[in-house]
């Protein structure tokens, strides 16, 4: 599988130029079945990421685009009367994908954001009474543009909990920017990237990242982690449980990209700010901006021994 992994991260780098940390950690959210969130101004890359993870990793695709007057069956789907069985037929709405983007996310209303919720924690959703499975593998990408920005509509903390990981491509590299302006266009990058993995392979992989061992000094430093959070008078709220088993898995899934089979002290430290930043909120940043600069205190407040 070492083969794979390196085509699958090489194939998204050549289309996401210069993001190299940023497409490792969408890879590694990908494998310990996780959903990413990316922050970022537009024209950043978003959108293109989203779609080459899809075709890299041989996942089918749709887009939804979040806007004010979206409404929860345009995710979901809606049944609609058929006359000649006198039945409803339910029409599948882009939620039925294995990768789903979820553009813009916070210009949709909070009533439209909630659709996603039990898609993205149990893996289906209720239509009319009736629950349907989602496909498998599923994963979400969810963008969205800073909140001071006008038109948006702030994510809510039990929904930004949902996702395992959050992160900001930002601006590219002087010669990554270089190499855009001289070479094809992105769109023409990604029409000549091909599937490097997989349904089966993707399955596995994932079905894999559990057996990565975490030694019970892992897990005692993951603890001691998440605990401080729950005990500084520095966080707003401490870290769930939820958080600290994604903050497991991710660095399971990290160690897997870095060809071991055990983790090691800096696969936490690699995932940490990804996986905690949109969970913790400074005591005195009532508007929840201190998210990353909590992360990085976090990890200089506790050692790894």
């Amino acid at each position: 599988m070492k083969d794979v992994l390196n085509r699958a991260l090489a194939a998204v780098d050549q289309v996401v130029m210069g993001k190299e940390h940023g497409v490792k950690l969408a890879v590694a959210c990908i494998l310990a079945r996780g959903h990413l969130l990316i922050e970022d101004l537009p024209g950043m890359g978003k959108t293109t990421l989203s779609q080459a993870l899809a075709r890299v990793m041989g996942m089918s695709y749709q887009r939804i685009q979040f806007t004010s007057d979206l409404l929860p069956g345009d995710i979901l789907g809606t049944s609609v009367f058929d006359r000649n069985t006198a039945q409803f037929v339910f029409h599948p709405g882009p939620v039925f994908a294995e990768l789903v983007l979820a553009d813009e996310i916070n210009r949709a209303t909070p009533k439209s954001q909630s659709a996603l919720l039990e898609a993205m924690e149990e893996y289906q959703v209720t239509v009319d009474g009736a629950t349907r499975k989602l496909p498998d593998p599923f994963f979400v990408i969810a963008t969205q543009n800073p909140v001071s920005q006008a038109g948006t509509y702030a994510l809510p903390e039990s929904q930004l909990d949902r996702f395992l990981m959050r992160l900001s491509l930002g601006y590219p590299g002087p010669a990554a920017e270089k190499s855009l302006l001289l070479g094809e266009n992105r769109n023409a990058r990604l029409a000549r990237v091909e599937p490097v993995l997989d349904r089966a392979t993707l399955k596995k992989l994932q079905e894999s990242v559990p057996a990565i061992t975490a030694s019970p000094a892992i897990i005692d430093y993951i603890l001691r982690l998440v605990n401080r959070t729950r005990e500084s008078q520095v966080c707003a709220w401490g870290l769930s449980p939820r958080a600290s088993l994604g903050l497991l898995a991710a660095s399971r899934a990290w160690a897997m990209l870095e060809h071991r089979s055990y983790v090691i002290p800096e696969d936490v430290q690699a995932v940490l700010p990804a996986v905690v930043s949109h969970r913790l909120r400074a005591s005195e940043d009532p508007a929840g901006h201190g998210g990353g600069g909590l992360a990085h205190w976090l990890l200089n407040e506790v050692e790894a021994v």
